[in-house]
């Protein structure tokens, strides 16, 4: 494929935050173009529909874009014009921050793996909701992810999700809560059992004041199976219809990328393919938690046709790739749709 024989080497030569920049500056500028649009939809083919039913909203299919990829949802057409069903924007917070110190992305091509220490770098949840408001989509569902700022103590988080809820809610068909990434600090802990159930019953009951939509939160793939279970079955109890299974790891441990490489880069999250397992685990505990009243997205380390299959078969509505696609690119999209009824 051109991506892994041509694109990718050249885009590997940069940095991966540069590399990412790039990418996102390119197909920023094809979501301006209708030809553009177009000639993305041509190279890539088009992707059958196979309509899924998750949180109350029917998906095209079942593969769509984790957070983290168009965190200001600045591409949304060019990514329905390369056949995702539904992606996440953000994280956003309430106001606009810059993440934290640069070098903060890398890869690990040995493992298929991306760590990153991005720090919820966004230009703040309005701004984003004025870019989804603009953006003219048709058949893509575009969820809301929203955290806190990093300025915020933890005793005020639940106002900065609040106040990120409102600014994109009536331009996004999902609310996704993120407590899970281990890049701000003190964010997980948000994740305690008292923390979680005031800031997802908030969440839930002004998502219900403004109209309805579905509430999702997004958990960690670090703690063990009764957490897990535990905080499933309580976002259920608050009225969310959505768990996401998984953000990235802490979790450093199998990998084949040399150890002196591992310590320079430091602290991050780990996602990719050494994450694929591990999140399948979750989405299985989780399932096990909810039965049929919640939906479940499965994502970590979704590369292959295969890993659609067994996150399907471990419990999940729908699946969501990110560093996938970093490695394997845009042409991954129809092959893994393909997959689910495979």
């Amino acid at each position: 494929m051109m991506y892994t024989s041509l694109i990718r080497p050249l885009l590997f030569q940069l940095s991966a935050e540069r590399a990412h920049n790039l990418a996102m500056s390119g197909l920023k500028i094809a979501s301006q173009s209708g030809i553009a649009t177009a000639a993305l939809r041509a190279a890539v083919g088009s992707v059958p529909d196979a309509p899924v039913q998750a949180m109350g909203l029917t998906f095209r299919h079942p593969l769509g874009l984790a957070a983290g990829m168009d965190k200001n949802a600045v591409a949304l057409r060019a990514w329905e014009a390369l056949g995702f069903s539904h992606l996440e924007i953000g994280t956003v917070t309430p106001r606009p921050q810059p993440g934290n110190p640069q070098p903060r992305m890398f890869r690990l091509p040995e493992d298929e793996a991306l760590i990153n220490r991005m720090g919820f770098n966004n230009g703040g949840a309005e701004a984003a909701a004025l870019r989804i408001k603009a953006s003219k989509h048709r058949n893509l569902i575009v969820g809301g992810n929203i955290g806190r700022n990093k300025t915020t103590a933890n005793e005020q988080a639940v106002e900065d999700y609040l106040a990120a809820l409102n600014a994109v809610y009536a331009v996004v068909d999902y609310i996704a809560v993120n407590v899970s990434s281990p890049n701000t600090p003190g964010l997980r802990d948000l994740q305690s059992e008292a923390s979680m159930r005031a800031l997802l019953e908030a969440v839930a009951n002004e998502a219900k004041r403004l109209g309805g939509k579905p509430v999702a939160v997004k958990i960690d793939p670090d703690s063990s199976k009764e957490h897990v279970q535990r905080t499933a079955s309580l976002a259920v109890e608050c009225g969310l219809k959505g768990i996401i299974a998984t953000n990235t790891t802490v979790g450093r441990t199998g990998l084949r990328t040399p150890q002196a490489r591992i310590d320079a880069i430091g602290a991050g999250g780990l996602s990719g393919a050494p994450l694929t397992r591990r999140s399948t685990e979750v989405v299985e505990w989780v399932r096990e938690a909810v039965g049929s009243s919640a939906s479940v997205l499965g994502v970590g380390g979704v590369r292959t046709a295969q890993d659609v299959r067994d996150k399907r078969n471990a419990g999940a509505d729908l699946v969501q790739v990110y560093s996938g696609l970093v490695y394997e690119g845009p042409a991954m999209v129809r092959q893994l749709a393909a997959a689910w009824n495979a």
